[in-house]
């Protein structure tokens, strides 16, 4: 193996001959520590073991001579990358699994959502933006319902319900009508969130135009239920598990937006590395949402059929949105995170 050397005519001029010169090391270093973190270091022999340290010092050479040399920022952020997780392997202190899920909700997925916060209130726009389209379209006109709710999944709410049926649906329902209709919501939201973080890479216009829909289905019936009276009954009905699956929802387009923009501007680096730092916090951010929609299902399933009384839905709902807003938004002390 050899380790780069700052001497006259030895450093490559460019990012090519640098890595076809030290890349070998990169690579052999970078199988080691995947095999460390996917199994554990007996799954190394031992002239692995014996070369890992020494891998590790010639990347750290190669990081120092690409940072002196101006390399491009692609190439430093690899070898940074690469040297962080060697440090860790060799220098580090083992943890558990419970350990690092501990420190997942503790801090990786607070701080990932933190930084996400302009594309979060971008997707909260949109929503907003969506309901109120349909509100309007579906009062001037009813016949837009139909365009935007799927035929047969609205479960008796539509414009042609009259406000008694409507009061029925979410005080006395019927219970296979209710089970529908609530599986229905929670599916549709489930597969928005995957789908508007999975296309996002699509220049993040596919997850726009997810949320947006959201939100227009959101507005179609809030239109059926508000001219009827009963619009505060439907918000409270909704509100119980709606306010931990719609926030769940935003954060699933937040985190596609991100790699959308990064890839629509990546700025000095190409698209692909450019998507790869964006996808890093992005993907935690989205991990957790798996967590959301696993919590709007329980209060959904149970919650919501249980607790019929417009305020203890309200209280319920809003208990939770505070709970996901103080958990994810409010400063938290360096000490406290880092003995968590």
């Amino acid at each position: 193996m050899t380790a780069p050397v700052d001497t006259a005519g030895a450093v490559p001029v460019n990012a090519s001959r640098f890595r076809a010169t030290y890349g070998d090391d990169w690579d052999r270093l970078e199988r080691l520590v995947t095999r460390i973190e996917k199994r554990s270091v007996r799954a190394l022999s031992d002239d692995d073991l014996l070369a890992l340290p020494v891998l590790y010092r010639a990347t750290l050479s190669s990081l120092s001579l690409a940072r002196e040399t101006s390399l491009d920022r692609a190439l430093v952020d690899y070898l940074e990358q690469l040297s962080t997780r060697a440090y860790f392997q060799i220098y580090g202190v083992p943890t558990s699994a419970w350990t690092q899920l501990g420190r997942f909700f503790a801090r990786g997925w607070p701080d990932a959502v933190r930084d996400l916060w302009r594309e979060t209130l971008v997707m909260l726009a949109l929503t907003i933006a969506g309901a109120v389209t349909a509100f309007l379209l579906i009062r001037a006109d009813p016949g837009w319902f139909g365009a935007i709710i799927p035929e047969g999944l609205s479960s008796g709410r539509d414009p042609s319900a009259s406000a008694e049926s409507l009061r029925q649906t979410l005080y006395t329902p019927q219970k296979d009508m209710l089970a529908t209709f609530a599986t229905y919501l929670f599916t549709h939201n489930a597969q928005i969130a995957v789908f508007a973080f999975a296309l996002g890479f699509a220049f993040g216009v596919p997850t726009v135009l997810l949320i947006l829909y959201n939100g227009l289905m959101l507005g179609a019936f809030l239109a059926v239920f508000v001219p009827k009276g009963v619009g505060v009954g439907f918000a409270c009905w909704l509100a119980i598990h709606g306010t931990t699956e719609l926030f769940a929802v935003m954060l699933s387009g937040a985190a596609g937006l991100r790699i959308g923009i990064a890839i629509a501007f990546p700025g000095r680096l190409a698209r692909l590395d450019a998507a790869m730092v964006a996808g890093r916090s992005a993907a935690v951010a989205m991990a957790g949402t798996v967590v959301m929609l696993a919590v709007a299902g329980l209060l959904e399933g149970i919650g919501r059929q249980t607790v019929t009384g417009d305020l203890p839905r309200l209280a319920i709902g809003l208990t939770m949105l505070a709970g996901w807003l103080c958990y994810f938004y409010l400063p938290r002390g360096r000490h406290a995170l880092a003995t968590a």
